[in-house]
């Protein structure tokens, strides 16, 4: 392996999108909206990613010695979200943000926008629940408004479920909430809140 494949997939291990690189001009832009709903508190800490994967690594991508598969290659980017009001979040997504190229000598690499998601904290503290949400690609870009329930309990922190001790808070909760109310215990589904993300493509 090359010194600077080896620096790449370090890279990639660190959060970064190694050998990838961004498209200069990207124009195939979706503005993707969130929305909170009933949530007992505000969100001071929002971000936002969206998700790319190389459909044909099969064809370009790092063949691996000790299997002799190829790698799979994926990078996920900041979906910068501005805030214009306590309950709505808005930012614009690029189908086309990663540029095609040959990483390995072996063909172009096509890359594919596969969805996109956002981690919501009340302040950003360290033991606060993480909510999470993420949407697929094909129906983000059909127009679909996609929702998600969350306990109003587990905000700004998972507690102790029903105050029992043997049963303590979770720091940095990762909720990732339920599709429809019904799904949760029946004396929880008038307890929940709400955060849904859609997406309209922005015509030139």
């Amino acid at each position: 392996m090359s010194r600077d494949l080896s620096n790449a997939e370090a890279d990639v291990a660190a959060g970064g999108r190694g050998l990838a690189t961004l498209n200069p001009a990207p124009v195939k832009a979706y503005q993707v909206t969130l929305r909170i709903q009933g949530a007992p508190g505000t969100f001071k800490h929002v971000r936002g990613t969206a998700q790319y994967d190389v459909v044909n690594e099969d064809q370009c991508g790092y063949i691996e010695p000790a299997t002799g598969t190829a790698s799979r290659i994926t990078s996920q980017e900041p979906l910068e979200l501005t805030r214009i009001s306590d309950e709505e979040y808005q930012g614009t997504l690029y189908l086309d943000r990663m540029q095609d190229q040959d990483y390995y000598g072996r063909g172009i690499c096509r890359w594919e926008f596969t969805g996109a998601g956002a981690l919501l904290k009340a302040t950003g503290a360290q033991e606060e629940t993480r909510f999470l949400t993420f949407v697929d690609a094909p129906e983000l870009v059909a127009g679909k408004t996609y929702t998600r329930y969350y306990p109003l309990r587990d905000y700004p922190r998972a507690g102790a479920l029903n105050n029992d001790p043997n049963l303590p808070a979770i720091d940095d909760y990762a909720a990732r909430g339920r599709e429809q109310p019904t799904e949760y215990a029946p004396n929880l589904q008038n307890q929940l809140f709400s955060i849904t993300v859609s997406a309209a493509e922005i015509k030139s």
